[in-house]
């Protein structure tokens, strides 16, 4: 019995060499299948345009350049790229290595560039400033921030010269950006649409085509961020480094308006143990409600704003504080309190609320066609403080 398993075993065997033996590549419909997976390209783009205005809003340069990113569907398969640009006309190619290079020399001088922004953004306002105490501090601070510039180049470390140095040349030795890199940056000229395409190709040349219309907008200036004076009642916060904390938030007429808040200075400080968003004093409102804050501030018609700040009460009794963006058309409280005036408000009370703990608030608004707005505060029932305002500008 055991000799006729073997025998089995053996015939078995020759079968199946002999059916392999049949398999050949070279026979048609027989072996492989053909690969007939082709390249599905795509890619990503980043406006990175960038520009520059005067305080009159007059240009003084824009570069519109975008970050192009291409790929495909076939992860590792011999891929090549080939980009195309219409209209490619006065359209220049950046490696896209270069602004790296360019951020990490920042890095490496970030004292000195921030002491040039300081310098930069004083320059920006001086030649619109038409408040002469404001020019004169302006130009102090330039000198001031120019002298702190010249110390801080002096000091340098040779191994800080020397790192600058090497990307210096790393960026003079970058290879010029062609339509063939996956990743590149299309400066173009100027405002318009362009059509960018890209081809993807395997190592099989099998090849496919993408493209989209690329619409690249005039550049515009930033909306400045309005600038409030004593936005956190400290002492001497004022651009001259004077000021109580309040003499931002005057109203033209205490008659008309009520008389300013007065301030509270946290007894902690502002180490360990103090209950205030920031600094070491806060707007204080009695509890009769007859202080009031007013200050008017310069806005850009058309913009949307998101004011912030910080309240806290008394919880002896119900209390409230109210803080409204009112138009200059009002010339008094009651004026102000007229809905044909207020341009937004919020009204914040203690129910709920921990004795003089802070919360902060928002209020969003748009300027519409106000060129300047009033930031009122007032409050009634308990004795209130109010604290840390802040402006910016909705996106």
């Amino acid at each position: 019995m055991k000799k006729y398993l073997i025998k089995l075993k053996y015939i078995v065997l020759g079968t199946f060499v002999s059916l392999t033996a049949c398999v050949s590549d070279d026979l048609a419909n027989v072996g492989d299948l053909e690969d007939i997976t082709g390249p599905t390209p795509f890619y990503n783009l980043t406006d990175v345009t960038s520009s520059e205005f005067d305080c009159n809003d007059v240009e003084l340069w824009a570069k519109y350049d975008f970050n192009f990113q291409g790929g495909s569907n076939l992860a590792v398969n011999g891929t090549s790229y080939q980009w195309s640009v219409s209209p490619s006309e006065n359209v220049a190619l950046i490696n896209k290595d270069l602004p790296i290079l360019e951020k990490s020399i920042e890095a490496e001088l970030a004292a000195i560039v921030a002491l040039e922004k300081e310098i930069a953004k004083r320059k920006f306002k001086l030649p619109c400033e038409t408040n002469q105490a404001k020019k004169d501090v302006l130009e102090a601070q330039i000198v001031d921030f120019e002298a702190q510039l010249a110390n801080a180049q002096d000091a340098l470390s040779d191994e800080t010269i020397q790192n600058v140095a090497d990307l210096e040349s790393q960026i003079a030795n970058l290879p010029a950006a062609t339509l063939q890199d996956r990743e590149l940056i299309f400066s173009f000229p100027g405002p318009g649409e362009y059509t960018v395409g890209l081809t993807v190709t395997d190592n099989l040349g099998k090849s496919d085509y993408t493209e989209k219309l690329v619409t690249v907008n005039q550049a515009i200036p930033t909306i400045p961020i309005p600038e409030i004076g004593e936005p956190g009642f400290e002492d001497n916060s004022l651009f001259d480094g004077t000021g109580d904390g309040r003499d931002s938030w005057r109203s033209p007429s205490s008659s008309r308006w009520g008389s300013v808040f007065q301030i509270n200075t946290d007894s902690n400080g502002r180490g360990e143990g103090s209950d205030l968003p920031e600094g070491v004093q806060a707007a204080k409102f009695p509890s009769d409600g007859t202080r009031t804050g007013y200050q008017e501030i310069e806005v850009t018609p058309g913009a949307t704003y998101v004011l912030t700040y910080f309240t806290a009460f008394e919880e002896t009794s119900f209390g409230d504080v109210t803080v409204s963006i009112v138009s200059t058309n009002a010339d008094s409280l009651e004026d102000a309190k007229l809905e044909a005036n207020i341009i937004a408000s919020r009204t914040d009370t203690n129910v709920g609320r921990v004795d003089n703990v802070f919360k902060k608030h928002a209020i969003t608004f748009e300027a519409g066609e106000n060129e300047a707005v009033i930031i009122l505060i007032t409050n009634s029932g308990v004795e209130s403080r109010v604290d840390a305002f802040d402006i910016t500008v909705k996106q």
